[in-house]
């Protein structure tokens, strides 16, 4: 239906009609709207919907009102004719108009909106049934009424229907409980007034008073109060009006709810507390109010979080200073083993580390399985890692054999996370500062090399990398740095880099075939951190399979044979008199 005025012409253009009163043209129109043809029912039936408040935006829970095609036309009055020219369409000078002319009038939803209570007493005296029709959502007009927030129309309709004070739209929703939630203060104290129930709830177990308090509105709770509204009664969620007064950090209504009786330690479906609802947003006045009234500062949810933890969490820095001058404790764990500094360092909130680190013991962090530095290293936390660094944080510790085993890699060390990161600053701040650069099982110069990051590799050989370490999942009899430098680095400079620093060369020259022939190599690309391995194609194909692959044979892989006899040539220069194996050389010859 369209919500927009209509113009009314003169009333002399109706010659007919011209003595009667406006108040017997209103009744002649409203008596029209109940006689209403087919036709007219079907151009009604096409109109569109009256339009909301334009700021209120519908949620999950609440539709845009629309009425149903088979009743929308009971809230219409008859339309004004579009054609001026002709009042009448379906008459002509030669034939007047034998009944009553159509005038401009207002839907019923429209009359409610815009108050007009002459047109409502109209409505209430010819057609009260009219009013209790609903639509999609199940409201009927003391509903709209409500939502809009007109009081004296509430009165109009209460008085013409008292006993559908309660009544539930289709989520459950009751007059009381939209005033409350569009904070119409003076509707809610005229439905209290006129017996609505305080306490029925919606579909989502959200009363009128939890909606008062989750968008706060201290006169409205005042209310709501005072004609018994119980503080008791949860959502679906488990959350009283005292979990959304203290989520939004509002005081005096957190006072009133407690006054009233609410349970301070009240907990929902979570295990969270009123006060641990109200760290999550930061809100430092009502956490000052909740303590002095004797919260407790130290509850902890369903999943060990802690208000500090969450505090920590959310940055909320003033928080953070709040609990731990109140003495929180800093040192209880989440289910997953984890304090308050590990969360603060992985969020990157430099200032709250600064506090919690006097406050947490190191032998909670190390019984815990995972290191601050861990977090500062994989996060790339530069500041904070130096932070920790300066505070005395062990630059070796290792991951728990539980938690390393989340990692494809089973990595360990906060070394290992900055060189996966290719964070060379994080990783020269851990070497300076003594980290072993051969503690995982997975070397981080092998990580390096593939990345092909020459001033990480020159960084972690001169602090005393193991240049021979080994790949313990692609098994070779030669250096793996080797084995990768020929597929991702500028290799004659890094071969000759690496040889410099102490490499095995030597070991590229050994085979068991010597100058034998080879047997033919199938190449398995098997997708894995360090790439690609070798097998053989013999008739003990199986047996053989995880044997180790020599360096005759990975210089034979049609990526990198073309570098063979550079390659070849380089590593000649460091080492003695060596037999080359046949291979070698028909890649020598080759060249």
């Amino acid at each position: 239906m369209s919500g927009a005025m209509v113009t009314p012409r003169g009333f002399d253009d109706y010659s007919p009609y011209s003595a009667l009163s406006d108040d017997e043209l209103m009744k002649l129109a409203i008596d029209r709207s109940l006689i209403e043809d087919n036709n007219s029912i079907g151009s009604i039936q096409s109109s569109q919907p009256v339009d909301r408040q334009p700021n209120y935006q519908p949620n999950q829970f609440t539709t845009r009102f629309r009425l149903p095609s088979a009743t929308r036309h009971m809230y219409d009055f008859p339309r004004a004719n579009p054609n001026p020219a002709n009042p009448h369409p379906n008459t002509s000078p030669a034939n007047p108009p034998s009944a009553d002319p159509i005038i401009d009038a207002r839907p019923l939803v429209t009359v409610i909106k815009n108050g007009d209570l002459k047109a409502l007493k109209e409505i209430v005296k010819c057609n009260p049934m009219s009013l209790l029709v609903p639509n999609q959502e199940g409201w009927i007009s003391l509903h709209e009424a409500a939502y809009y927030g007109q009081k004296e129309c509430l009165k109009i309709l209460l008085r013409a229907h008292p006993g559908m004070v309660n009544t539930c739209g289709s989520y459950n929703q009751t007059p009381l409980l939209l005033a409350a939630t569009f904070h119409h203060v003076n509707c809610v104290e005229c439905l209290l007034d006129r017996g609505a129930n305080p306490d029925i709830a919606n579909k989502d177990g959200e009363t009128p008073l939890f909606k008062a308090c989750e968008k706060p509105n201290v006169e409205i709770v005042d209310h709501l109060l005072k004609y018994g509204a119980s503080v008791h009664k949860a959502c679906v969620q488990g959350e009283t009006p005292l979990h959304e007064a203290a989520g939004h950090a509002n005081v005096e209504i957190c006072q009133m709810l407690l006054e009233a009786g609410a349970k301070l330690n009240a907990i929902n479906n979570y295990v969270m507390e009123p006060f641990y609802v109200a760290t999550q947003n930061g809100g430092v006045d009502v956490l000052h109010f909740l303590i002095s009234k004797g919260a407790d500062i130290n509850s902890q949810a369903r999943n060990g979080e802690t208000p500090l933890y969450e505090a920590s969490k959310n940055g909320h820095k003033e928080v953070v200073e709040l609990l731990l001058s109140h003495k929180a404790d800093a040192n209880r764990t989440t289910k997953s083993g984890l304090l308050p500094l590990h969360v603060a360092v992985q969020k990157g909130h430099f200032e709250i580390v600064s506090m919690l680190i006097p406050a947490t013991c190191k032998v909670k962090v190390q019984r815990s399985g995972i290191s601050p530095l861990h977090l500062a290293a994989e996060h790339n936390r530069d500041w904070i890692l130096e932070m920790l660094i300066e505070a005395g944080y062990d630059v070796n510790v290792q991951l728990a054999e539980d938690r390393s085993k989340m990692y494809e890699d089973h990595r360990s060390t906060a070394l290992y996370f900055a060189v996966t990161n290719s964070n060379l600053e994080a990783a020269n701040m851990l070497l300076e500062a003594g980290a072993n650069p051969n503690l995982d099982m997975f070397n981080p110069l092998l990580i390096a090399v593939r990345q092909g990051y020459m001033e990480m590799i020159t960084a972690l050989v001169e602090h005393g990398a193991n240049m021979n370490a080994s790949i313990p999942t692609h098994p070779c009899s030669f250096p793996a740095v080797v084995m990768l430098g020929m597929k991702y680095l500028h290799i004659l400079n890094y071969l000759k880099y690496l040889m410099s620093n102490g490499c095995d060369a030597l070991s590229c020259f050994d085979c068991t075939y010597g100058s034998k022939p080879h047997p033919p190599l199938r190449i398995s690309r098997r997708g894995s951190v360090f790439g690609e391995t070798l097998h053989y194609i013999t008739d003990e194909d199986e047996a053989r399979r995880n044997t180790c692959v020599q360096f005759c044979e990975a210089i034979s892989d049609p990526k990198i044979s073309h570098w063979a006899g550079p390659i070849i040539d380089v590593l000649l220069d460091y080492v003695g008199h060596v037999k080359l194996c046949s291979r070698l050389i028909e890649n020598l010859d080759s060249y």
